[in-house]
């Protein structure tokens, strides 16, 4: 089987964050797809198939320990292996000349748009937020650092802070986290209006934390800023934004709600693909 290896959320290498892409014309069982992904030891491998419908495919995401409803970066990944690569005539030898596919996932039918500028956009569902009253012990315990508010989503919690400088120093204790019944727990601030190290400033940071899914910190995470976008948006004021993710690798993200009052809210979530690694496999 064909294996792409990406870096996603980045317009350079060694930087955001790393997927794994294995297209299939068949779905593997099950525990082979999750072994896979063990043996990648990457934050996420994606397997995609192709449908019978013109310019749709199934996607399913993988951590090295647990199959995931969501990912951002290894869908972008995947859009990217999609659009822009030619690939062996078992899996369409052309790269697609289409500016938009779809997924179906474990989280519904998702949207990928390629723009003029080569940034690929995803159409992912906007998390609902509620504050979370009553709180895992280990939440605050593990994080060192008093908020200045805590939400739960569908899947994450979200704690809020007041300061770039406090999300840059904070050193969780992943034992105590990985005992808390969430996915993962997001945690985030405004960002700084002026960037020491030259970068671009953003509207907001954040970081993500998920040792319960085998990731303890995830380098740039797609997913999460379907819960932050809305919370920043309406924090901010403002439907469009900038987003930076502060792992050691980091990642910048664009983001946009679109809420028109009517439909379930939707988020769109722009970055950039580096290729690293185009090989086989054999299992």
């Amino acid at each position: 089987m064909r294996i792409y290896q990406l870096d996603a959320f980045t317009d350079h290498l060694f930087a955001g964050n790393p997927a794994a892409v294995v297209p299939l014309t068949d779905w593997l069982p099950d525990e082979l797809m999750q072994q896979i992904a063990a043996e990648n030891n990457l934050a996420e491998t994606a397997f995609y198939v192709r449908t019978a419908e013109e310019n749709h495919y199934h996607i399913r995401w993988f951590t090295p320990t647990v199959e995931v409803d969501l990912c951002g970066h290894a869908t972008l990944a995947t859009g990217h292996v999609i659009f822009f690569l030619k690939k062996p005539a078992t899996e369409g030898e052309e790269a697609s000349q289409t500016d938009v596919i779809y997924f179906d996932s474990r989280s519904g039918r998702l949207k990928v748009c390629r723009g003029e500028d080569g940034w690929l956009t995803l159409d992912f569902p906007a998390d609902a937020l509620q504050i979370a009253t009553l709180q895992p012990p280990a939440l605050l315990a593990s994080l060192h650092e008093k908020p200045l508010a805590v939400f739960k989503g569908k899947t994450d919690y979200l704690v809020v802070y007041e300061s770039q400088e406090q999300i840059e120093a904070l050193n969780p204790d992943f034992r105590e986290m990985s005992s808390i019944p969430a996915r993962g727990i997001i945690v985030t601030a405004p960002g700084k209006a002026e960037m020491s190290d030259g970068l671009e400033p953003v509207d907001f940071v954040s970081r993500f934390f998920g040792p319960q899914s085998g990731v303890d910190e995830d380098p740039v995470t797609g997913s999460a800023h379907t819960t932050l976008v809305p919370y920043w948006a309406e924090k901010l004021g403002k439907k469009e934004l900038t987003a930076r993710q502060l792992s050691r690798r980091g990642g910048f993200l664009r983001c946009k709600l679109n809420d028109d009052g009517t439909n379930p809210a939707r988020v769109d979530i722009s970055g950039q693909v580096k290729l690293y690694l185009t090989g086989e496999i054999t299992v």
